[in-house]
């Protein structure tokens, strides 16, 4: 499988073939590119749906569980697939391809809803699942293209740029969107999604024209040729080690609670404080540019002191208390302090991110068993799992309280408060499970990476 045969792909053939910082940076504009096409769904197709046309939470949720459950599968298929195709340009444009089309197809069903909710699921449903096989398809190949390609010092470099310029991609997005949108209608709304996936149809073209030059590294015939029973066996060699399922455990746990805020954030702005469609895509970006804040703030600091646990634990704490400040905003009566609330959670999820970032580089590069992307592939389906269950279960919770508090509002400050108790246990997992490596160890030895994201 892909993820299994990265290391020993970059091990024999990175110091012969590399890429540059540049071309490096390049690939990360491709999943920009990605997360501008699916922060949509997530944000306001989301609010639209349960504001607009008064539906259940339940429904955005589910579309975006089907968005990620599909990736489960087509995440190692196609990674696996795209390994014997010799180039995986092709796959990655082909993928965003894909990728726009789900996401103008989603959008294109909701103004169905308004009219028969029954079809316009169902249709967006579909639309969800061809969403996540074009994230898939394309963000698999370029995961591993970087793998092959980047140097050994390069690689931790490389991850960041890529994460971080997913979420500049999804500031923009949100930032454009909400000032296009009002004033709102469905013809605006589908004219937005077709033009973030042409856009970001041609930024990955211009972000990979030529990055596949030069020779591709040499794949022994033997992983090419391996087979499901042996990475099932590396599998169960890996999950058997506790140290392996103890920090699963908690990247599920943190993210759940992370991802269950997805559905909800906008709903609650439009719902507790009258803001328009506008406004609370605004918000989601502002909430967005927080987390990239955090990040880089902490990353900063983080050369200087502090262990990677002590860092990905404070963020969670720091999440926490953000999160029972969500629960008393509304006695607030302020869309100002409102705001400072959710651009300070984004700055406790980010200083979290950059903590269990530093821990997954920690827990997979002491290890000399070749297995390295096979324990990050766990650490990913961990978190992937998370976040299909929890935007489902956090909009599907929203329904619950309210039904139970009979009361929208006190729907959603329930599941915040819930929310703020994960976090806090995740707080106390990281400690448990996290690096007791010191942050300087790992981000100084990446000095090159992070003069290179920073700058």
């Amino acid at each position: 499988m892909a993820t299994e045969v990265a290391p020993s792909m970059m091990s024999a053939a990175s110091p012969e073939v590399g890429m540059s910082w540049w071309q490096l940076t390049r690939l990360g504009f491709v999943q920009a590119a990605i997360g501008a096409v699916v922060v949509l769904l997530t944000t306001t197709i989301n609010r639209v749906i349960v504001v607009e046309l008064g539906l259940p939470a339940l429904i955005p949720g589910l579309l975006v569980a089907l968005h990620f459950a599909v990736q489960l599968y087509l995440r190692p298929r196609l990674g696996h697939d795209s390994d014997g195709h010799g180039r995986r340009t092709p796959w990655m444009l082909g993928g965003m391809v894909v990728c726009a089309l789900g996401g103008l197809g989603v959008a294109a069903s909701v103004p169905i809803m308004a009219t028969n909710t029954v079809l316009g699921v169902v249709l967006a449903s579909a639309a969800s699942i061809v969403l996540g096989a074009g994230v898939s398809a394309s963000g698999t190949p370029l995961l591993a293209l970087m793998s092959e390609r980047a140097k050994p010092s390069q690689r931790a470099g490389a991850a960041a740029i890529t994460w971080i310029l997913m979420i500049v991609g999804i500031i923009i997005t949100a930032a454009t969107s909400g000032a296009l949108l009002d004033p709102f209608s469905f013809t605006r709304l589908i004219g937005i999604a077709g033009g973030i996936g042409g856009a970001g149809l041609v930024v990955a073209w211009l972000a990979t024209l030529g990055v596949e030059r030069g020779p591709r590294p040499v794949m022994p015939a033997a992983t090419v040729a391996e087979s499901s029973g042996s990475f099932m066996t590396a599998f169960r060699t890996v999950w058997r080690e506790p140290a392996a399922r103890l920090f699963s455990g908690f990247i599920f746990l943190a993210m759940f609670a992370y991802s269950a805020q997805d559905l909800i954030l906008e709903p609650f702005a439009g719902i507790a404080f009258g803001m328009t469609p506008g406004e609370s895509t605004k918000l989601s970006g502002a909430h967005h540019g927080g987390v990239l804040a955090g990040m880089i703030v902490a990353a900063l600091i983080a050369t200087r002191t502090g262990q990677l646990r002590h860092w990905a634990a404070a963020g969670c704490a720091a999440s926490a208390a953000t999160y029972l400040a969500l629960v008393a905003s509304p006695g607030l009566f302020s869309v100002q302090m409102f705001t400072a609330v959710v651009v300070l959670l984004g700055l406790s999820n980010g200083v979290f991110a950059i903590g269990a970032i530093g821990s997954m580089m920690a827990l997979t590069g002491d290890k000399t068993d070749g297995r390295a992307g096979l324990r990050l592939g766990v650490f990913g389906a961990a978190q992937a799992l998370a976040y299909a269950v929890g935007t489902m279960t956090g909009a599907a919770g929203v329904d619950l309280a309210r039904a139970v508090f009979d009361s929208p509002v006190r729907g959603y400050l329930a599941v915040f408060a819930v929310q703020a108790l994960f976090f806090g246990a995740s707080a106390w997992l990281a400690l448990r499970s996290a690096s007791s490596e010191r942050a300087t160890d790992v981000f100084q030895q990446r000095g090159e990476m992070l003069s290179a994201v920073i700058q």
